[in-house]
Parts: structure tokens; sequence; C-alpha cells
């Protein structure tokens, strides 16, 4: 059980939690202990592609912190929040409401290199405490900008609301509960041009770092207006997609039947942007040892030695140097 087990998590529960659902899982199924890690927080209110590292694969957690992110997300204006999205206070208010044509003009102003400021209620440290510990306590924060990538920012077909019918809103508390991840084109015909967006819905592919609430809240700033988000649904994290997500009941189901190793991605899947490199017996035992190898002939950078099937470590070539990155247990 050295591997990944994908879920869909749904609305409610955080990321630690579903760790431990998994540790549940294992135990139900008698497969003994292991490790068990998570590749990226998820807000309690985000639903989505969550990884979950069993194993070996928790020593690659930190690599698929570092991986780019798939989202949808589905911004409210005319009301800004503490939190950014639903469960914070009111902090601001606009009569405002975007065009379908205003928030295609101001998309390009966040695809590509961007700065942006983090939220305060968010898990970054300040003088070594978290920010949303400093701002349920009463504190002033004041949040950095820092550097991320957009990669893609597009707006879903058929997803924005128009205000022609319901006026101009509400508090997040008032807003309805969301049952499906999307607005189905069924709901209504698409906003026209120049008509007032209640809301919209987004798809973005975002490097690491990347504050989606912060993104929703300038891009109704820019767009005039003020928002927040209501709904966040990460569709892709690394090479791991919704495709291959699994809902808590079927981890149940596959858990009391024993069978958990058929929902189980092999160890190397969280690593198919990294070239392999075959080692034979005498160099993976160097290598499990943490001891150099001298004069591989491959391409500088990182590979995944491989030992037969088996992987051994992530190395690091440089010149006629390749040294252990990670070692791996299998």
């Amino acid at each position: 059980m050295h591997g990944w087990i994908i879920l869909d998590k749904h609305v409610g529960p955080g990321s630690t939690q579903m760790v431990s659902a998994v540790k549940r899982a294992l135990r139900t199924g008698g497969y003994g202990k292991y490790k068990v890690g998570h590749g990226g927080t998820l807000d309690p209110l985000a639903s989505g592609v969550l990884p979950i590292a069993i194993g070996e694969a928790t020593k690659l957690s930190g690599r698929m912190l570092d991986a780019d992110k798939g989202y949808d997300f589905t911004i409210g204006f005319g009301v800004q929040t503490d939190t950014l999205d639903l469960e914070g206070k009111v902090i601001a208010e606009s009569d405002v409401r975007p065009t379908l044509a205003q928030i295609e003009a101001v998309l390009p102003r966040f695809t590509g290199p961007i700065e942006q400021v983090p939220p305060i209620y968010s898990a970054l440290k300040i003088d070594g405490q978290r920010a949303y510990d400093l701002a349920r306590a009463g504190e002033e924060v004041e949040m950095k900008t820092r550097a991320v990538t957009i990669h893609s920012l597009t707006i879903l077909p058929g997803t924005g609301r128009g205000t022609a019918e319901g006026g101009g809103g509400g508090s997040p508390q008032a807003s309805p509960p969301v049952s499906s991840p999307l607005h189905h084109p069924a709901d209504g015909p698409p906003p026209r041009t120049g008509e007032e967006l209640q809301e919209i819905t987004l798809s973005a592919r975002v490097s690491k770092g990347t504050y989606i609430r912060s993104l929703a809240r300038d891009i109704a700033l820019a767009a005039g207006s003020v928002g927040h988000v209501t709904m966040l649904r990460r569709t892709k994290a690394g090479p791991f997609t919704l495709d291959q997500a699994n809902q808590l009941d079927k981890l149940d189901e596959f858990a009391k039947a024993q069978r958990l190793e058929q929902l189980l991605l092999p160890l190397t899947a969280g690593l198919d942007d990294i070239p392999a490199l075959s080692v034979t017996p005498d160099q993976a035992r160097a290598l499990r040892e943490g001891r150099k190898l001298i004069g591989i002939a491959a391409q500088a950078g990182l590979h995944l030695a491989i030992e037969g099937q088996t992987p051994v470590a992530l190395v690091e070539i440089t010149g006629p140097e390749t040294k252990v990155v990670r070692g791996i247990n299998m």
C-alpha cells in the first residue's frame, strides 16, 4: 500500500479529516499501519481533487504541494467578506454589478505572472503565527504581496447569472447552499453581453501559492464591484484529476470488502513529469545507502531511479554526479 488514493472531497470536512478517513479505511480493511498525508490543503468550503499519499508516497507530498492546480470557482458580486468566501462577515458592499463584457475585459490582467495579496484568513505565518489565528484574535494583519502565475483563466459557458430577475443579491449568510459544483446551462440562458451579473463561474489553472479567494476579490474590484467566492472546486492537483477521484462512500465500500488496493494509484503516478532512470542492483544498493553515483550518462536534472519495476530514489544529476534527493524504501 505505497501510492495514492485520490478523493473527491465534498464541502464540509477539512483535508485532515479526509486523511483520517483513509486511515480508518486502512484499519477497516486490515491493511496495517501506514503513514498517510495529503497533497495540498482544501478549505472546508471547497470540494474536489484531494490526493492522499500512503506509505512511501508521503515522501512525495511536498512535490504535490509545489504542483500546478486547477479550479472552478464562482464569484458572487456586490459583497466582500473578511474571509473572501461565504463563511465570513461582510466588510464591503457595492450596488455595482459588472457585465459579461466587463469581466471579459479584465481577465487578461489576471493571466500570466501577477502579484496578489493573500487573504488574512490563511495559513501563512506572520512572525511565527498563522495569519488566521491573528485575524480571529482581532489583531491587525498585514499580508505581503506575493508573485504567482495564472496559466489560464476562462469563463465557463452558461454559468453567469444575471440580476434581471432578482436584483442585487444579499449577504453571504443569506445565500442558498451550493448543491452542485457548477450552474448548469439548463438553469437558464447565458447572460447577455450587456446584462449585469449577480455571479459568474470561472476556470483557472494556477501555480503553487495562488489564492483563488484573492483572485476572485481582485477580479471583482477590477470590474468596479466587490465580490467573494461562493463556490470553489479543485479540478486538478498536479497530474491528478476529477476522473481519478473517489467519493467517500466508495472508499468505505472498498475498505469493508478489503479491496482498497483497487483504488490505489502507484507511487510513480505522482511523478509523471519526472524521467525514469534505470539503475543496476549495485547502483540501487549504493543509492539506498545514500551514496553518490559517478559517470551515469543522462540529462541533468531530477530523475526517478528505478531498479527493474521498483522505485529506488528521487535523484539529482549534476554533471558527472548522481545524488539522492529522497530515498524510497519499497
